[in-house]
């Protein structure tokens, strides 16, 4: 027997959403119940008289999806499956074993275990395909059903059955559950070692972002003195506003502007001040560090430590989220994350990319943000949309195309797994590199790697299009002959970015994640940008405009 749901609360809140966007036909609340009506008959008689029988409650949802979909894309209905989601996104927590997955290949493998928890206490390693959790068997058109197989009360126990090296190796795990913390600042410390220049990575702003950053300051401050500070958002997409208000705090002068937003109604204003004294005094550096996957919160952070010339902004730029989102509980166990307000920089810019009410029927904007230049409190131009743009642009990238190739098809993943397989006592500084790049490069003839560069892809369009074209076609040959060696010349080019990558995947086996990002720090260009500014006080007082 189906699931009975009770729909008619629902039904009152997507009336709600719908009628909520037709002003200006008479009376508003005459318009709400005439919508609820019509929408509830129509629910009904599909329910009822629909040739084959309808799940009520999956076509309930789809109504509400469908609805939302027409909004923007932050704004999602989440039902009573996905409840854990809130307490990972408001407070950073949840019960679990402590891995994190993805797919590699056609496997759904562990790629991160976390230190200190189930998985890591009783062996579960990196590189581990899941092939069974909880007595379901697992692969990668199941994957979303992991996360909610392995949650689960703290307490509680789950199997976890992986496949280990290469498909060699069948081991079962019986894991207690237990309330994973997830760290919002992943890592900080002095770099380099012997400076006075601290790093910080900071990778979420959950509940505990805002302690985390005070603690881990106010730890380094009785290690020795601080002179300059990287925070690192790159990546970070975000979190709660109030804790990037908190953040900022650590850095602004109390009762300085960090951000305002704006709702519907423009009653709506709301400023928030820093309200403390800060913890880095101003004649501490601060470079941030910005990039495409820089979002909401973290812009946020951008933004206010840049309109305030308190930090060089550097990188490049960000994503652009300018959307302010709350999470209203509904009834039966669901809730609903709305936008309800945009947000403003202290210059008073807004930084969303995408207009979501342009060419839209049902989103009735009352005015378009101009796009406009603000200024700081240094009088340096700054500018509204299309997130925040650094004071210094400095890209990193891959740069090989056969690099490129060997990350997306998992090729330094699965050499370390297979070479800390064969060497697990290993010193992971002692390390040769040129030993290791030919162990690489053995490592892929022995898999059978097929590497077809751009400049092949090409010319294999052109030996098609010119088939009746022999003298044409001839040379196009040729080229692809001279063209067949490109494999083992860019194996040699990118020597360098591809041990570097090797390095990275290596150094989350023999030393952690934490020991994982200290070895990209070495070969992270914007990282070593950010300390020449540092050091150079000249370009530092010159890019912040300071007199």
């Amino acid at each position: 027997m189906k699931k009975k749901l009770i729909w008619i609360p629902a039904l009152l809140l997507v009336g709600f959403i719908i009628s909520g966007f037709y002003r200006g036909q008479g009376d508003i609340y005459f318009e709400i119940s005439k919508n609820l009506d019509l929408l509830g008959r129509v629910y009904k008689e599909i329910t009822h008289s629909y040739v084959d029988e309808v799940d009520p409650e999956k076509f309930l949802l789809a109504g509400i999806q469908g609805m939302l979909s027409s909004l923007d894309p932050y704004t999602i209905f989440i039902d009573e499956k996905k409840i854990e989601d809130i307490e990972l996104i408001t407070n950073g927590k949840y019960g679990g074993i402590g891995i994190s997955i993805g797919v590699r290949g056609e496997e759904v493998t562990v790629v991160e275990v976390m230190d200190g928890y189930a998985a890591q206490r009783q062996g579960v390693q990196i590189g581990d395909i899941i092939i069974e959790a909880a007595g379901t068997s697992i692969n990668a058109e199941n994957i979303d059903e992991v996360s909610s197989l392995v949650k689960g009360d703290p307490g509680t126990t789950v199997e976890l059955k992986v496949v280990r090296q290469e498909l060699l190796d069948t081991l079962l795990f019986n894991l207690v559950r237990e309330e994973i913390i997830i760290k919002n600042l992943t890592y900080y410390g002095f770099y380099p070692e012997n400076s006075n220049n601290v790093y910080m990575k900071l990778s979420n702003f959950s509940r505990a972002a805002s302690d985390e950053v005070r603690n881990s300051l106010r730890e380094l401050k009785l290690e020795k003195q601080i002179n300059s500070i990287v925070l690192d958002l790159r990546g970070n997409p975000g979190g709660l506003l109030d804790i990037a208000v908190d953040i900022c705090d650590k850095f602004l002068k109390k009762d300085q502007l960090v951000v305002s937003t704006k709702g519907r109604d423009v009653t709506s204003e709301k400023k928030y001040f820093s309200d403390e004294e800060p913890i880095v005094t101003g004649d501490v550096k601060i470079i941030v560090l910005i990039n495409g996957g820089s979002a909401s919160a973290s812009e946020i952070v951008a933004g206010a430590l840049q309109d305030h010339d308190r930090a060089v902004i550097l990188g490049t730029r960000s994503f652009g989220k300018g959307l302010v989102q709350t999470i209203t509980p509904l009834s039966y166990n669901t809730s609903l994350k709305i936008t309800t307000a945009k947000y403003y920089t202290p210059s008073g810019r807004c930084i969303q990319k995408v207009d979501y009410s342009e060419g839209s029927d049902i989103i009735k904007s009352d005015s378009s943000e101009p796009d406009d230049k603000f200024f700081t409190d240094n009088q340096r131009e700054v500018f509204s949309r299309g997130g925040i743009t650094p004071d210094t642009t400095i890209e990193f990238e891959i740069i090989g195309e056969l690099t490129k190739d060997l990350l997306a098809k998992g090729y330094f993943f699965k050499f370390a797994n297979h070479y800390h397989f064969n060497n697990p006592d290993i010193n992971f500084s002692s390390l040769d590199e040129e030993n290791l790049f030919n162990e690489f490069n053995s490592y892929l003839l022995n898999d059978d790697f097929k590497y077809r560069s751009k400049a092949e892809l090409e010319v294999d369009i052109l030996i098609k299009g010119a088939e009746n074209q022999a003298d044409i076609l001839s040379d196009l040959q040729k080229i692809k002959k001279d063209l067949s060696g490109l494999f083992e010349k860019e194996m040699k080019i990118y020597q360098e970015e591809i041990v570097r990558e090797i390095k990275s995947e290596l150094a989350s086996r023999y030393l952690g994640m934490e020991g994982r990002i200290e070895e990209q720090l070495n070969y992270d260009i914007q990282i070593q940008a950010a300390l020449e500014v540092i050091k150079s006080s000249e370009t530092y007082i010159k890019l912040l405009n300071f007199h």
